[in-house]
């Protein structure tokens, strides 16, 4: 008779097993955003190690999605449809502006250097020597909302005495790569793209004619409608990575030079919140 009732218990916990299984292998997948600064097969690949990672430790799917350009992006986070988003600091203070503050995660460090760097980039070949010498060009900007491709290199040249006005054409391209491919095929005279492309294509042929100002890298932030309790397992899991053996290749995935994920705060980006609210005065 014992055995048999260890046998019937034994049979009722598996059975009750079974459904709690299947029920947590049909939770809904977490949403892991990203904008489109690299083509979108690139960004999956270099995104999926962390959302793997991310649901082995959460124990829930995680889906990497990248965004159509950066104002959806932009959107999609800031209407929380998106449960996780990698963002540059333009979008990120522009999403804050619009749609109020979310719960930070983590910010990436490049080289133990919390700055994201950019290049003015022109051909090796090419006569230009100062951004002066822009007036009368043609020059490549990539999204409209992008730090390293717009924000910055337009108040840059701005401050170089060649606003929007006095440059010959300009045009808009879909992620830097683009930006740095038309430059070095001769298609535009210049362009402003992050360094981690410029070092990829400046062996191609390409020279910095100048440094972008500095600002405060990337960083993740989750949706405001997450349950307190998982946006803390989550901002663990993200700096956690610093000292786990599989940390270093999940990071460098995302960045060859990624070094390090930090807490971040809001603050940090008030240097560059005070520049997109100083209006250049060409237009676009």
């Amino acid at each position: 008779m014992l055995n048999l009732c260890k046998a019937f218990l034994y049979a009722m916990a598996i059975s009750l097993a079974v459904p709690n299984a299947a029920q947590a292998s049909e939770l809904k997948p977490l949403i892991l955003g990203v904008h489109p600064y690299l083509p979108h097969d690139e960004l999956i690949s270099r995104f999926t190690p962390l959302a793997n990672y991310i649901a082995d430790t959460i124990g829930r799917p995680v889906e990497v999605r990248v965004g159509r350009d950066y104002a959806e992006h932009i959107k999609a986070i800031g209407n929380d449809t998106i449960d996780i988003a990698y963002m540059g600091p333009s979008p990120y203070v522009e999403m804050v502006e619009r749609y109020g503050r979310k719960p930070l995660l983590a910010r990436q460090v490049i080289n133990g250097n919390p700055y994201l760097k950019g290049e003015i980039i022109v051909r090796q070949d090419s006569p230009l020597k100062t951004l002066a010498d822009l007036k009368g060009k043609c020059f490549l900007f990539g999204d409209i909302n992008s730090t390293m491709s717009y924000i910055m290199p337009q108040h840059m040249l701005e401050h170089a005495g060649v606003p929007l006005s006095r440059l010959g054409s300009y045009k808009f391209l879909e992620g830097h790569k683009n930006v740095a491919l038309a430059v070095l095929s001769g298609t535009c005279d210049a362009g402003a793209v992050k360094q981690e492309v410029f070092q990829e294509f400046e062996p191609k042929g390409l020279r910095a004619l100048a440094e972008l100002p500095l600002v405060v890298d990337h960083l993740f932030v989750t949706s405001g409608k997450l349950p307190a309790p998982l946006v803390r397992k989550l901002r663990k899991a993200f700096i956690a990575l610093n000292g786990l053996p599989e940390g270093r290749q999940i990071m460098t995935s995302i960045h060859p030079d990624m070094t390090a994920l930090v807490p971040p705060k809001d603050h940090d980006y008030d240097s560059l919140r005070t520049l997109m609210k100083s209006k250049p005065s060409s237009g676009h």
